[in-house]
């Protein structure tokens, strides 16, 4: 009994260390003005929200899907989203896609740490 609590204690701590938080990086994408919209079904913004792991709820995100799956938000009907995931910048800029953290800090100027 003891060794099993011990292992699978071992085990959480593994998990905990191997997890990277991005809850800075995240924030400051919030804080910077970055908004990603995105839809539940599509498998690049899955991606894009794995990216950040636990960090994701930091995240200016815009769900743009009916729960249906068929049809999309007037949000993102009045912000003309026309591909997912899309990512919009303080400055006005667009880019579509799933973008690499680089690519992030690069127009927001916020570091990943």
């Amino acid at each position: 009994m003891k060794r099993t609590v011990i292992i699978i204690f071992a085990l959480f701590l593994l998990a905990a260390c191997s997890s990277t938080n991005y809850d800075s990086f995240a924030q400051c994408l919030t804080d910077n003005g970055a908004t990603f919209y995105g839809a539940f079904w599509c498998p690049h913004c899955t991606e894009q929200k794995e990216m950040f792991g636990s960090s994701v709820g930091l995240i200016d995100y815009v769900e743009c899907s009916l729960p249906g799956g068929q049809g999309q938000t007037e949000v993102c009907q009045q912000a003309k989203i026309e591909s997912y995931p899309t990512w919009e910048f303080a400055d006005g800029s667009r880019q579509v896609g799933k973008l690499s953290f680089e690519a992030l800090s690069q127009k927001t100027g916020c570091s990943v740490q």
